[in-house]
């Protein structure tokens, strides 16, 4: 196998929930070497979607610190002490980058704000993630992924009008985890090519706002005023939910050659020759009409038998999922999307997702399950120099 894009990098991840530790995730699949820096006593987000049998204990850990913290190893310090800032400069010093999701706040506290970083290690590379971005009068408020995707127009174009919904799949954290692992990858082929380090920027409100630009540059120009219309489509149709005799689809119909097979589907001239039908924009006006009649076509089908007909019309297509289904469906387990990754503590092999963007030449991929709370520190900090009587008296003092 090729050598892993990232051999010979070292990342210090001093993150939390999401946006910094899948950061680093991304960068340790790519072949980063990735140090968890922990709370003495674990991360609150270690044990989000408890699945251990172990519960809280040390070594328990959630669901979501399962799948985002791969690949990576675990130490425990407290950098609030001196002890712990002097363990934690030694380490930077080590480092190539690192990654953290705090207010700036609260990273010049920790000593871990690029001037901070810079005067230990010049070259080093700082990624942050912050709520809001580090300009304009929020720039020091705290948030979450429904914060920002509250703010950013997204939720009162979900669900229905009059009735904002969120998204319950967290897409900002992981988004802006994944343009953070996109802009850390461009500053060390810019520090490759001049030797210098720099610091690397991401928000929560700029990625919720880049995937709502679309929709908010239409409101400025010209105005729609756009509401909320389920899961129907607004920008072609049919595009919608569609219940069948034993459970749910989604279809969706965009552009004039894959409507007019449509049409021919439903089996009415009308379709093809009234003028409101007449392009994607105009059929998503009269998208309620259109619905109906697909909604009726399907009430005499099983799901596989509408989706079976729909495909062979080219027609994209997809069954609604719960959370089992899409575990157990073949396609899903023969494709490789998932790895499945033991832990201690787990009645089972976690099904843990594959680096989600394939290198045919030099492919990411989880090498190691997540580290146990402080599972590497003696190994850490004995490759700083530290012995076993030096760390113990730290762990005596709660520094490790």
């Amino acid at each position: 196998m090729a050598k892993s894009v990232l051999d010979g990098i070292r990342v210090l991840d001093f993150g939390r929930y999401i946006a910094g530790p899948w950061c680093a995730a991304l960068l340790g699949d790519l072949g980063a070497e990735v140090i968890r820096v922990e709370k003495v006593d674990g991360g609150e987000d270690r044990f989000l979607y408890p699945v251990s049998d172990q519960g809280n204990e040390a070594d328990g850990s959630g669901a979501m610190f399962v799948q985002v913290n791969r690949n990576k190893k675990g130490i425990t310090l407290n950098p609030t002490k001196p002890l712990g800032r002097e363990i934690q400069d030694k380490l930077i010093a080590t480092a190539d980058v690192v990654c953290v999701n705090m207010p700036p706040r609260a990273l010049e506290q920790l000593g871990l704000d690029y001037e901070s970083l810079k005067a230990i290690k010049p070259d080093i590379i700082l990624t942050t993630a912050t709520a809001f971005g580090t300009k304009g009068p929020y720039a020091k408020k705290v948030g979450f992924d429904p914060v920002a995707q509250s703010m950013s127009g997204n939720m009162t174009m979900s669900g229905h009008a009059g009735d904002p919904i969120r998204s319950f799949a967290p897409w900002v954290d992981y988004g802006t985890a994944t343009l953070a692992a996109f802009g850390t990858l461009a500053a060390l082929i810019h520090r490759n090519a001049t030797g210098e380090g720099q610091e690397v920027q991401g928000s929560l409100l700029g990625t919720a706002l880049t995937n709502t630009n679309a929709p908010m540059i239409e409101q400025r120009i010209i105005a729609t005023d756009r509401q909320a219309t389920g899961n129907r489509g607004q920008l072609s149709a049919p595009s919608d939910l569609y219940k069948t005799k034993d459970g749910y689809i989604f279809a969706i119909v965009v552009g004039q050659p894959m409507y007019d097979r449509w049409a021919e589907l439903m089996g009415e001239q009308h379709w093809t020759t009234e003028d409101r039908f007449g392009d994607d924009l105009s059929r998503a006006e009269n998208g309620v009409e259109i619905s109906a009649r697909m909604q009726e076509w399907c009430d005499h089908k099983t799901t596989e038998e509408a989706m079976e007909i729909l495909e062979q019309h080219r027609i994209p297509v997809g069954p609604v999922y719960t959370m089992q289904q899409a575990l157990d469906d073949p396609h899903i387990n023969q494709a490789g999307f998932l790895n499945e990754v033991d832990y201690p503590g787990l009645r089972k092999p976690a099904p843990v997702i594959e680096t989600p963007v394939r290198l045919l030449g030099t492919p990411g991929e989880v090498r190691h399950r997540a580290p146990q709370l402080g599972e590497h520190t003696d190994e850490v900090l004995g490759e700083l120099g530290y012995g076993a009587a030096d760390i113990a008296a730290f762990r005596e003092k709660r520094v490790v």
